[in-house]
């Protein structure tokens, strides 16, 4: 006969399928294959999800309850006939297309296959958007004449779809086919990435306008305002539709993504899971700052020949190859997300195994979120609000969620632009450093985390005092931005050419040795005289005669009139590119950048457990899409655009293109460390105050023992198997 379903009926037990028993009792000889039920006389134990005790009382249905079956996929339809069974509801649990579901994909419909098809797409997602975009982000700049708050519209254009879609993503994703949601998300993440690529191959070439060009000292310095000036910068809204693609494909990836593991795989494993998922969304955007920085060598115009280097600032690398590559792979790995079914064979009896840890609210009303019928329909979306508002948990965590993503977001935007000035490198050098940081760090960080939960079998109260360590020790290695790298000394930027101070801080690139060589302020190709001092390009060095230097390629300019030769009388020398820095603090700057990003990390997988674990299961989805607004509206998309603002203050040389202003050549290094700490600084407080009321306002259900066992110890092992192993075989995941 068939019970009617029910969420807090005799036995406690809540199923979202019907439940279905048979009477025959199992033969012997499949013994080995049943759960032992238990006695009349047992006391049962907290058994399930909604916080009720298990009734051991005999009902009318005990001579069909004693044997509770696990079967395999082979053996399903005769197993079924003895037992529990679940009724699937005509669900199609094999891995394919539509009818088409041949048996060697079946290997992969694992919780470990799915797995590795969504970390593949987060290793894509990660390394597109937080890899690709933020190493080319100076080359976009320099190539469609953007100025740094314009490039931060352009990354936070990802956040602002992302916040559009989350609440719809989640909602009805959460309660649909996950799976599907996923590879249509990851499909339209792929369009997103080839229409990046699309001003590369609509503009003209990149034409420039080299120092030799238009003559050095004494030279022809013509240059007409009409062929400088350019309406290139219309291609930001090209930009920004890309990168609201990116985020609407990657909404179901980190809310559905997430939830579709925690539900298929037991519960002290969920945290590892999502650690390694995490992991490799990490390790994207490192290994777009390391292949980017690559791509960034070849010159935009591949197969055309040109005779400035990647250390010239003029210098455009082919900052659209990765874009190409990515988005043809988001196509490629859609297509077997769309395979999977809506939940993995076998994935039923986690749900048994479940123990609630959500907090608990004064009037009851987290009960709520245990009918199986809640969530499924348009008019509970405000009573799904409601009971997530009423939270204060999820609130604070949500919250400190914010404070850190603004960070993230800031930093893995402008990392590289502030590594690049402080070190006095090229964007590629200062890409590919940034990412040799972020590898370790970032993705080291993130499994890390993961790992100690499973580790100490950590309960939510313990998991967020986790992440109150790490944002602390975090904040303490902020205060290393007290300490920056000396510009780089720039003749008429940063000193006089005698060597003396700039009068009022104002820029002053005309002197007594270059008057005579009527030089142009569009032209800005610098160069490191022999004295150690740059200039803004060979004419205002005073250069008159050039040449190449066999063994690096690099030019080479002579008798500039205003570098003056040691110990020699007579001009000096100058060679085309920056200064080299040789910063003392160089090396501590950067260990304490990577402790700084260590710690931030860490603590990424603890809040997201925390969060899973602190709402009813039926709100884990709805949850995530509710944490990730909050995280971007708050963090996510104002990060970026506060940093690039910030960034621009400290600016000392703009480009001037026939009186415009564009994007920016010089920074000065203290007052870009300054901003820096001040936004680290106050953002780590706040994120350390966020946890610590979330830790004090939690309140976790009451303690329960298992039958037989003693009291559940400090360290929340929350998995039902270690309570009582007797209900399920031990099984490997």
């Amino acid at each position: 006969m068939a019970m009617p379903q029910n969420s807090t009926g005799e036995n406690g037990f809540c199923f979202s399928q019907t439940l279905d028993f048979s009477c025959p009792s199992p033969p012997a000889s499949k013994a080995s294959q049943t759960f032992d039920a238990p006695s009349e006389r047992e006391t049962c134990g907290p058994l399930l999800s909604n916080g009720t005790t298990s009734s051991c009382v005999p009902s009318p249905s005990d001579s069909c309850a004693e044997p509770l079956y696990s079967t395999t996929p082979g053996e399903e339809e005769t197993q079924f006939k003895q037992g529990i069974k679940y009724v699937a509801d005509g669900e199609e649990l094999a891995c394919g297309w539509g009818r088409f579901t041949p048996r060697c994909l079946q290997a992969f419909n694992t919780s470990k296959g799915v797995l590795f098809f969504l970390c593949v797409a987060s290793f894509l997602q990660g390394m597109t958007v937080n890899g690709f975009i933020n190493t080319v982000i100076t080359s976009i700049e320099r190539r469609f004449d953007l100025r740094s708050y314009q490039s931060g519209l352009i990354a936070s254009s990802y956040d602002i779809a992302a916040c559009i879609c989350l609440t719809f993503v989640s909602y009805f994703g959460g309660n649909g086919h996950k799976p599907r949601w996923l590879g249509w998300g990851v499909l339209v993440m792929g369009l997103g990435s080839l229409l990046f690529t699309l001003p590369h191959f609509t503009t003209g070439r990149y034409e420039v306008r080299l120092a030799t060009e238009v003559g050095i000292c004494g030279g022809n310095q013509s240059l007409p305002c009409a062929q400088a000036a350019s309406s290139l910068s219309s291609y930001r809204f090209i930009f920004m539709l890309g990168q609201f693609l990116h985020g609407m494909g990657a909404t179901p990836l980190y809310t559905l993504g997430v939830t579709y593991l925690d539900e298929n795989v037991k519960t002290n494993y969920s945290p590892v899971y999502i650690a390694v998922f995490y992991t490799a969304a990490i390790l994207g955007p490192a290994a777009g700052y390391l292949v980017g920085g690559m791509f960034l060598n070849i010159y935009t115009e591949i197969g055309r020949e040109i005779d400035i280097s990647p250390e010239n600032t003029l210098w455009v690398g082919a900052w659209w190859i990765g874009f190409l590559g990515a988005g043809a792979a988001s196509l490629l790995i859609s297509i077997p997300i769309l395979g999977y079914p809506q939940r993995l064979p076998g994935s039923q009896r986690y749900i048994v195994m479940r123990v609630s840890e959500a907090h608990q609210l004064k009037d009851g009303s987290h009960k709520k979120a245990s009918d199986p019928d809640f969530g499924k329909t348009v008019k509970d979306l405000p009573r799904s609000v409601l009971l997530l508002l009423k939270n204060p948990t999820f609130i604070f965590l949500c919250l400190a969620g914010a404070t850190e993503a603004t960070l993230i977001a800031g930093m893995s935007t402008f990392g590289p632009k502030f590594l690049e000035s402080q070190f006095s490198l090229s964007a590629s050098e200062a890409a590919t450093f940034f990412g040799y940081l972020v590898v370790p760090a970032g993705g080291g960080g993130t499994f890390l985390g993961g790992f100690l939960v499973n580790k100490f079998k950590l309960r939510c109260s313990g998991i967020i005092k986790l992440c109150l360590l790490c944002t602390v020790l975090s904040l303490l290695a902020i205060f290393i931005f007290f300490i920056h790298c000396p510009n780089m000394p720039m003749a008429g930027v940063t000193q006089m050419y005698d060597g003396s101070a700039l009068p009022g801080g104002h820029l002053n690139l005309t002197a007594a040795c270059n008057a005579e060589c009527g030089c142009l302020q569009e032209t800005y190709s610098p160069v490191c005289g022999s004295d150690d001092v740059m200039y803004y390009s060979p004419c205002h060095a005073g250069c008159k005669k050039v040449s190449e230097d066999l063994r690096n390629g690099k030019k080479v300019y002579s008798e500039c009139s205003c570098i003056e030769r040691y110990l020699l009388p007579g001009p000096g020398t100058a060679e085309a590119g920056k200064c080299t820095s040789s910063c003392e603090k160089k090396t501590l700057l950067l260990f304490f950048m990577f402790v700084v990003i260590l710690f931030t990390f860490l603590s990424s997988i603890p809040a997201l457990t925390a969060t899973l674990r602190c709402v009813p299961d039926r709100q884990k989805s709805f949850a995530l899409g509710i944490q990730w607004i909050v995280v971007r509206t708050l963090g996510g998309i104002p990060g970026p655009i506060a940093f690039g603002s910030m960034i621009d203050k400290s600016c000392l040389l703009w480009q001037d293109q026939c009186g415009e202003q564009g994007s920016c050549y010089v920074y000065q290094n203290s007052a870009m460390s300054r901003y820096t700490f001040i936004a680290g600084l106050v953002y780590k407080v706040l994120g350390s105050s966020f946890f610590i009321i979330a830790c004090l306002l939690y309140k976790p259900p009451p303690a329960e023992s298992a039958p037989g066992s003693s009291d559940a110890s400090e360290n929340g092992n929350c998995d039902l198997q270690e309570q009582k192993p007797s209900l399920l075989a031990e099984e490997d995941i």
